[in-house]
């Protein structure tokens, strides 16, 4: 089998390594990967960033399964493109993508299929925001309605926070088109997580569940980033808490994929609220999570191949998805000034054998070195019966890990 992988993130490292732990991938090409993909076992990265140039390869090349991993290509309907060709490609349609790439339309049909969620208003004219802020309880949410890296969400405590953050997205347009229309909504206190999950569009599989740091600074403080950590399982996914996320966001979101007649095979990713007054529905996301996915893919024990496969064939109700016990931490290592300006081109290096699994993001290999290229540069993940030993592997992994100007988080799971 040949796979291809498109995206050139820590997500992107962490689906090629998976992938390619199947004795029947031959090669995993990764367009255009990264530092990590470069060396990993079985894959070959191609500098092709385009989707007509991917589909071109893809035929050439007589690719068996394609995974896209950022969110830009599936909203601008590279499977749609993919599967008028004939071939098999993981993710959903470009009518289903707006489920991510529009709050406004993701909430609308939140609310068109029962799904709990915070009350809201969209608005497209920065005045009527305003005015509809003065009469706000605090604190509110904001939202970009378009892609913005996992940045395009603002919690204010005040008028003129609020105020402030609408003249960013809508004025001076920080999101390049992207907050031109937002959204204002109702501010739910409880605890996040994220659930990776599959579907055939017949069934969805959900993941284990898992924890993203989003702030840059420990204490979940300071800016959003585009994640600064993640543990899986989350503790705070009890089975109560389980049981009413499947009753009542899940299984209505299915039935509104099979009412709207989406062609939906791919990832979903439900981020939810746990809160005094239950479960809530945050958002969807059509693709796999960064950094959830590299701390909850090595926690899979069924064959994650096969588990695509089975999902582009229309056939997940037939598979086992089984996980392994224990718990894992991963903890992303960023560029000194990240998420705002940083430098790149300094050399990463290693002083000793590490016991978790790394991931490269930010990251090229450069005449013959690993060099840092972007923000979030790299990722550490440990492993652990309990997840405090996920952790201390991790952190003590992350010691032997040295760049100009590194920083993470030290509080990741604790």
């Amino acid at each position: 089998m040949k796979a291809l992988i498109i995206g050139s993130g820590g997500r992107e490292h962490a689906l090629a390594s998976k992938v390619a732990e199947n004795s029947n991938v031959q090669v995993v090409y990764c367009a255009p990967g990264n530092g990590g993909t470069y060396k990993e076992n079985k894959c070959e990265n191609i500098n092709i960033t385009q989707i007509d140039e991917l589909l071109s390869f893809a035929i050439e090349n007589k690719i068996d399964i394609t995974i896209v991993g950022s969110e830009e290509w599936l909203v601008q309907g590279i499977v749609d493109k993919f599967n008028e060709k004939g071939l098999k490609i993981l993710g959903p349609c470009e009518k289903a993508a707006r489920l991510e790439g529009s709050k406004s339309y993701s909430k609308e049909f939140m609310k068109k299929y029962g799904i709990k969620t915070a009350a809201y208003e969209v608005f497209e004219d920065e005045n009527k925001a305003i005015d509809y802020l003065k009469n706000c309880e605090y604190p509110i949410v904001i939202k970009a309605d378009g892609l913005a890296a996992g940045k395009g969400v603002v919690i204010c405590n005040d008028f003129l926070a609020a105020k402030s953050s609408i003249n960013d997205f809508m004025v001076v347009d920080i999101f390049k088109g992207s907050g031109k229309k937002i959204i204002i909504e109702e501010f739910l206190e409880g605890v996040e997580a994220s659930i990776l999950s599959i579907t055939d569009g017949k069934v969805i599989l959900p993941f284990v569940s898992s924890k993203d740091h989003k702030q840059i600074f420990d204490g979940g403080i300071g800016p959003n980033t585009g994640g600064m950590g993640a543990i899986a399982p989350n503790p705070y996914c009890t089975k109560e808490v389980l049981d009413e996320f499947y009753k009542n966001i899940l299984l209505p979101t299915l039935k509104g994929i099979q009412e709207e007649k989406m062609d939906y095979r791919g990832i979903i990713f439900f981020g939810i609220m746990i809160t005094k007054k239950g479960v809530y529905s945050l958002e969807y996301n059509v693709r796999f999570g960064d950094p959830e996915t590299q701390a909850v893919l090595p926690l899979m024990k069924s064959d994650f191949t096969e588990l695509v496969i089975s999902a582009i064939g229309r056939d997940l109700e037939n598979f086992e998805l089984l996980w392994k016990k224990g718990y894992s931490c991963c903890l992303i290592t960023a560029s000194k000034g990240y998420p705002g300006k940083y430098n790149t081109g300094y050399e990463i290096s290693e002083s000793g054998k590490l016991e978790g699994k790394l991931y490269l993001a930010g990251a090229t290999f450069d005449d013959g070195l690993l060099k840092t290229n972007g923000g979030r540069v790299l990722g550490i993940t440990g492993f652990g019966e309990t997840l405090a030993k996920a952790r201390e592997i991790a952190y003590a992994d992350m010691k032997k890990v040295q760049f100009h100007g590194m920083y993470y988080r030290k509080d990741i799971g604790k």
